[in-house]
């Protein structure tokens, strides 16, 4: 009977499909690079599973004052496909590493026209189930000068703010080594003090002389 039940669970968990688990894909927010330069966009995901041998990636493009996105790459079965005739025809290099969940494209000699947002999708199967994660691109001809002042001023201030911490540190310490010396010295005093006190209290006994017979 016991054989029976067991082979009958066996059955039932074969045909039982397997759970699926949420996935999340992360890019970074913005990127700021200048013309004629290269950028990498990176994408990457989490998820419960074992890096599938199925995991597929895929980017799409929707320039800025546009509504309609393309599709510029993709990656499924092992194998990466670009589009060889968008606006990013011999221009966009896959540089990721599906096995290690990491699906970067490198976009050459940037132009002003590539100002948008790339999205990035990920599969690794069963999980499937995720949100589509985007990074919007700036190019400029120079290097920006408010984002210049941002990241200067920021700099500034962690700076500023080690100072602060070691100066204080090291302000602690003289203060508290400060105070010991001073209890130190206190008591040696008082001790000395209460030394010489006693030596002063104390007197030799008379002596009396009596005449000789």
């Amino acid at each position: 009977m016991l054989t029976v039940l067991a082979l009958m669970s066996v059955a039932l968990l074969g045909i039982v499909p397997e759970q699926t688990e949420a996935i999340v894909i992360y890019t970074g927010w913005e990127r700021h690079a200048l013309v004629g330069s290269d950028i990498r966009l990176a994408c990457s995901f989490f998820s419960w599973r074992w890096t599938s041998e199925d995991v597929t990636f895929s980017w799409t493009y929707r320039p800025d004052g546009s509504r309609d996105s393309i599709s510029i790459f993709h990656y499924t079965g092992g194998a990466a496909y670009v589009d060889n005739k968008g606006p990013f025809m011999d221009r966009l290099e896959f540089v990721g590493n599906p096995s290690r969940r990491d699906g970067s494209i490198l976009i050459k000699n940037l132009e002003f026209s590539d100002n948008g947002t790339f999205t990035c999708d990920a599969k690794n199967p069963p999980d499937i189930v995720g949100r589509p994660s985007s990074v919007r691109l700036l190019v400029f001809e120079k290097v920006p000068i408010q984002a210049g002042v941002i990241t200067g001023a920021i700099i500034g201030v962690v700076l500023g703010l080690l100072i602060l911490i070691v100066a204080i540190y090291y302000l602690m310490r003289f203060l508290v080594a400060r105070r010991v010396f001073s209890i130190n010295v206190s008591k040696h005093g008082k001790k000395k003090k209460e030394g010489s006190q006693q030596k002063q209290l104390w007197t030799p006994p008379p002596v009396t002389l009596y005449p000789l017979p």
